[in-house]
C-alpha cells in the first residue's frame, strides 16, 4: 500500500507555495505508514490536496492554528489548535483540501490497518476485531500535554541525515504508544460523571487553571468558579483525568517547559519565570525528578 500519489500532490502544492514560510515535509515513509509536517507561517491560507485513503488509519494533529477539510462544497469539518482528529474508512477513498489558516503547525501520520494489527493486540484496540475491520472509525481529541511535547520535537529536532529514519520511525511508535494509551473515563465508577453537566463543569476547570497556570487560584477558589463543591472537584477531576489538580498543572507545566526549552530561545531562569515558578531552584528540582535531567544538561542537549 503506498502513499506516494499524495505525496507527489503535495510535493506539486509546495512548489505552488514556494516561500520559507510555508512547507509540506515528509519526514519517513514506508509502504505502511508515513509522517509528515506542514507549517503556515504566512499572512493567508494556504491549501493542500489530500485524501483519507480507503483501510489506512489517519491521524491529524493541529498544534497551532487551525485547519479545515473540505470534503466537497457541502461537507468539512474543521480542526482547532491543540485538537487531533483519527479518520478510518473501510469503504473508498476519500479525497479532500486541506485549507491552513495563518500561524498553522500541523502533524500527519497514516498507518496501513494491517500494520497496526502487528502493533496492538484485538483486545487493546476494539476496533482491530476481525468483525468491526468493515467500520468507519472517527474520534476526535484533545492533545493532551505529553503528546504536543513529542510533536513539537517534530519541528524543532536537528538531526543528521544518518540519523533521521531511525529517529522518526521511532517516533512514529511512540506517538501511536501515547496515543492509545490515554484514560478513557468510565462514568460508572463515579456517581459525579453520570452528570453531563458536572463533566463539563470539571472540564472548565481544568481548561482555567491552564490559562492561569502562572498564578493558578486555590482549590477552593477554583471550585467556586467551576461551579462545584471541592469535593466533586477533586473527585471528578482525579476521575477523567487521572491525577490531582495540581498534580496535574505540574505535570502540564514541566511538559510546557521542555515546549520552550526546544526553542531555544530562552534560558533556564526564564523558563521558570514564564510557567510560574518564582524559584527557579524549585522549577530544576521538578523539571529533573520528572525528566531525570536537568533543565541547562536538557538545553544543552539541543544543540
Amino acid at each position: 500500500m503506498s502513499f506516494s500519489k499524495m505525496e507527489k500532490l503535495l510535493s506539486t502544492t509546495e512548489a505552488h507555495n514556494n516561500t520559507q514560510k510555508s512547507s509540506f515535509n515528509t519526514l519517513f515513509e514506508t509502504d505502511e505508514l508515513s509522517l509528515r509536517i506542514a507549517e503556515n507561517m504566512t499572512g493567508d491560507a494556504i491549501s493542500f490536496p489530500g485524501t483519507v485513503n480507503r483501510n489506512i488509519i489517519h491521524f491529524y494533529f493541529c498544534l497551532e492554528g487551525s485547519a479545515i477539510f473540505a470534503f466537497g462544497p457541502q461537507y468539512s469539518r474543521q480542526i482547532e489548535k491543540q485538537h487531533n482528529y483519527f479518520f478510518y474508512n473501510p469503504e473508498t477513498d476519500l479525497p479532500f483540501e486541506l485549507r491552513l489558516a495563518p500561524n498553522t503547525r500541523f502533524v500527519s501520520l497514516s498507518i496501513a490497518l494491517e500494520s497496526l494489527h502487528k502493533l496492538f493486540s484485538h483486545d487493546a484496540l476494539p476496533f482491530l476485531k476481525p468483525e468491526n475491520a468493515k467500520t468507519k472509525f472517527y474520534d476526535e481529541r484533545e492533545i493532551p500535554s505529553h503528546l504536543y511535547v513529542v510533536l513539537n520535537q517534530l519541528f524543532t529536532i536537528s538531526l543528521s541525515a544518518n540519523a533521521e529514519k531511525l529517529y522518526y520511525h521511532g517516533k512514529v511508535l511512540e506517538l501511536l504508544g501515547l496515543y492509545f494509551s490515554e484514560k478513557k473515563t468510565d462514568t460508572e465508577s463515579c456517581p459525579f460523571l453520570n452528570d453531563q453537566e458536572t463533566v463539563r463543569k470539571i472540564k472548565h476547570a481544568k481548561e482555567y487553571i491552564l490559562k492561569h497556570m502562572e498564578t493558578p487560584p486555590s482549590l477552593k477558589e477554583l471550585a467556586k468558579i467551576a461551579g462545584l463543591n471541592e469535593y466533586q472537584l477533586k473527585v471528578g477531576f482525579k476521575e477523567i483525568y487521572g491525577n490531582t489538580v495540581f498534580g496535574y498543572l505540574t505535570n502540564h507545566k514541566l511538559d510546557h517547559s521542555r515546549v520552550l526549552l526546544d526553542t531555544a530561545r530562552f534560558q533556564v531562569n526564564e523558563v521558570a519565570y514564564q510557567i510560574g515558578y518564582n524559584n527557579p531552584s524549585h522549577f530544576i528540582a521538578a523539571f529533573k525528578k520528572k525528566f531525570g535531567i536537568t533543565p541547562k544538561k536538557y538545553l544543552m542537549s539541543k544543540h
